[in-house]
């Protein structure tokens, strides 16, 4: 099977009106081309590189971002839907289990500069066909005022699909329901 293109994936990501716990409006992103923006060097944790790269929709045939605006946490969420060449969706995951079971902290470079985060893995929500979920803290920050990012992955088929909640002091999470939607939507798109 073709993986899905950049058009099908906008089209499957959530549509304006269809998410009522966000502001409006709820669009989609694509990438935009590797030689036109800034980039970062990898984490510095060779193991743990494949978080960022999963995330990012890195090797994927295509990839969209979508942001989440939420009304009740200001910091948002966001996912990336990511579609692969037959058996590399399933190769790529793999790779981000191996690096989980081994990655503890690492330091990174981003849009608001360097950075160090730890590394624990939480109990995923079961979807799709294999699904991990983990956190990245800010071991730096007060308590009540730290860089708190869960992200839920979960690969369908050809598709890897990434969901990431940010928060400061509490663990918030992304809505299962909207990661099962999601799914789902990534699901039926593969079936012949």
């Amino acid at each position: 099977m073709q993986p899905l293109t950049t058009a099908r994936l906008k089209a499957l990501a959530f549509q304006p009106g269809e998410v009522p716990e966000v502001h409006e409006p709820l669009t989609v992103q694509e990438p935009e081309p590797e030689d036109s923006g800034r980039s970062f060097p990898p984490p510095s944790d060779p193991a743990c590189r494949p978080l960022p790269d999963v995330r990012n929709g890195k090797g994927s045939a295509a990839h969209v971002f979508q942001h989440f605006n939420w009304k009740k946490n200001l910091m948002g969420g966001s996912s990336t839907l990511a579609s692969y060449a037959e058996g590399e969706a399933a190769r790529i995951f793999a790779e981000l289990e191996r690096a989980l079971a081994t990655c503890r902290s690492y330091e990174g470079e981003g849009w608001v500069g360097p950075y160090t985060v730890r590394v624990r893995t939480e109990t995923a929500p079961r979807v799709g066909d294999e699904a991990v979920a983990y956190r990245e803290t800010d071991p730096s920050g007060p308590e009540g005022d730290r860089h708190n990012q869960q992200y839920v992955v979960v690969r369908t088929g050809n598709t890897i699909a990434t969901f990431s909640e940010l928060s400061t002091g509490e663990d918030l999470s992304f809505p299962t329901e909207l990661i099962s939607r999601q799914v789902e939507r990534l699901r039926n798109a593969q079936r012949p």
